[in-house]
């Protein structure tokens, strides 16, 4: 009789066939994967907010566009913030110096301007998803890659149990119990990138929103020189006058 303290994970491994220690594999491979994907967004997402709220306290408190295409120059566009900058400026730059001479550069600066800024917006959107994909593929995939693995398990504890005829529990509860460990290993694995997915898409949604905020302004001050708004604002502030009923028609 085998004795009971040499079941456990390295007794599972060692009865494992091909088939369970490739589904075991696998799993490994996921794992170290999806936390090699989280540990890097993780750094990038940190490194990314600290460069934007720096690059958007200068931009803010900059007297004018001139002085932030030198900061741009001097440091480079290395956050979202600053790349969108950088290229909308260089559209309106490069649209008032040669117009419209290709297809691409085609319309108004305001029309080439504005497709510019939707081009750049779309390139940090799609960087901000890279990896994710995989880790909802990790975190949807996983659970039933060790499910696989502890149906095999089970079945092949069961089918030596059949063959050597004694169904006794300490037979049967072993085996069955080794199978689970697959389980286990496959939750284990899908449980922190399905939180990381999470974690980074709503990071990412709040990045985009503020991107696309500033996005508007941008555009308002290349193509008007002000801000959105700043002319109704001084208008109304020079003669505040009452709101009257519209005259009713003869």
């Amino acid at each position: 009789m085998e004795p009971t303290n040499t079941l456990g994970f390295g007794h599972f491994i060692a009865q494992s066939d091909a088939v369970g220690k490739t589904l075991l594999g696998i799993l490994i491979v996921m794992s170290v994967v999806s936390w090699a994907l989280i540990a890097l967004k993780g750094i990038t997402a940190l490194v990314r907010n600290r460069r934007s709220t720096a690059f958007l306290d200068f931009f803010w408190n900059a007297r004018s566009l001139d002085a932030v295409q030198h900061e741009i120059a001097t440091h480079g566009a290395r956050d979202p913030f600053s790349h969108l900058t950088a290229h909308s400026m260089h559209a309106q730059a490069h649209h008032a110096k040669h117009g419209a001479a290709r297809l691409a550069e085609a319309g108004s600066a305001n029309d080439f301007i504005t497709r510019t800024i939707k081009k750049v917006l779309d390139e940090e959107t799609t960087r901000l998803e890279s990896g994710l994909t995989t880790l909802a593929t990790v975190g949807a995939t996983a659970p039933f890659v060790g499910l696989f693995g502890t149906v095999w398990g089970v079945y092949h504890a069961l089918v030596a149990i059949g063959m050597s005829g004694s169904g006794t529990l300490d037979k049967v509860a072993g085996p069955v119990g080794e199978a689970l460990i697959m389980t286990g290993i496959g939750l284990a694995v899908a449980i922190p990138a399905v939180m990381a997915y999470n974690a980074f898409t709503r990071s990412n949604r709040v990045l985009t929103a503020r991107l696309d905020a500033f996005a508007y302004e941008l555009h308002s001050f290349l193509t008007l020189g002000e801000a959105p708004g700043a002319g109704a604002q001084q208008s109304a502030s020079a003669s505040v006058r009452p709101l009257k009923p519209a005259a009713s028609a003869a």
